[in-house]
């Protein structure tokens, strides 16, 4: 059994790990991909000509017209979440299975958020700067975590993990998701209106559908109290980044956080990152060693069962795949 690993040699480094390439390779042969660029449809047909499996980073599309160009292919497993880019229905159509990883990150993304909202409160990376370039940093009045009140949107697995942390932090926890049912006591649920209105910290967690397209918008924006933060660590489409821009241009809110964009890879924007009230990092809220290896381990093990033909914990469409082994 030959298995494509589409991970790009940086991607591989940060994404992927040697302890799980290592698994890979006792259980399959493994053709690198070698280039410096994440494989287009035409160059993924060709890398994979000869392979039964592909093992994609978020980077690399599942294009709906690469499965039929591929008769050999019978899995593409794709380490991370996210399978947007994948076209499941023209895998399903050709009987190719789809596998996705498990949400390893979801600690790491936690410990983002909080590292965000320490920085926006106290200044810490404009402070920095400061002191970096030789200026002498302005004192300002910082805002205290504890007795402070943050809103989630969104009460996933990392919505609650970060409740729990904002628990222990003494803060005030509302929550703002139509789907979730919130059980503890100490954490609020209110409709996203309130949550906008009465949150210090607005933390955006939400999933990225056609529903949640600009959640965030202008009208959500001016709804925020004007000493209020924003943070995104969902995906860059939940947020009209023009009206958030506009927002913090005019001081509207005092600031805001990103590690998601609409820029390539899903990294902040630069035009809206360069601003001086923002604090922005290249998409790297799950890249801490152990989120990395939960994924790519994982895709280990869909790996493995697949070749023994059973349909891994992580398929999506187990019951139109047809090209078993």
């Amino acid at each position: 059994m030959k298995v494509l690993l589409a991970h790009t040699p940086e991607m591989r480094r940060n994404y992927y790990g040697d302890r799980s390439l290592n698994g890979l390779r006792a259980i399959a042969d493994v053709i690198l991909h070698e280039g410096d660029h994440a494989l287009d449809a035409a160059g993924l047909v060709t890398a994979a000509k000869d392979a039964d499996i592909i093992v994609a980073d978020r980077m690399t599309e599942g294009r709906g017209e690469i499965f039929a160009q591929l008769p050999r292919l019978r899995a593409f497993v794709r380490s991370a979440v996210d399978i947007r880019n994948v076209d499941v229905e023209a895998a399903s159509q050709a009987g190719v299975l789809v596998t996705r990883a498990g949400p390893g990150f979801v600690q790491a993304v936690a410990e983002l958020a909080l590292g965000f909202m320490v920085d926006l409160s106290r200044g810490v990376s404009r402070a920095t700067a400061d002191y970096q370039a030789g200026r002498k940093p302005e004192a300002r009045m910082g805002r205290q975590l504890a007795g402070s009140t943050i809103g989630i949107i969104g009460y996933g697995s990392i919505g609650r993990y970060l409740a729990e942390i904002a628990k222990v932090m003494r803060m005030n926890v509302l929550v703002a998701d139509p789907f979730a049912d919130v059980s503890d006591g100490a954490i609020r649920q209110v409709g996203l209106d309130d949550l906008l209105a009465a949150s210090d910290y607005v933390v955006c967690l939400a999933i990225a559908n056609e529903q949640t397209e600009k959640l965030i918008g202008e009208a959500a924006l001016a709804r925020m109290q004007k000493h209020a933060v924003f943070i995104n660590l969902s995906r860059g489409n939940l947020v009209d980044e023009a009206a958030l821009a506009k927002a913090l241009l005019e001081n509207r809110i005092a600031g805001a956080a990103m590690d998601v964009g609409r820029a390539p890879d899903q990294m902040p924007t630069p035009e809206l990152a360069k601003l001086p009230n923002v604090v922005a990092t290249p998409h790297v809220g799950g890249l801490t060693p152990q989120a990395i290896e939960y994924q790519s381990l994982e895709t280990v093990r869909q790996v493995d069962a697949i070749v023994k033909g059973e349909a891994p914990q992580g398929a999506v469409n187990a019951e139109r795949w047809t090209r078993r082994p």
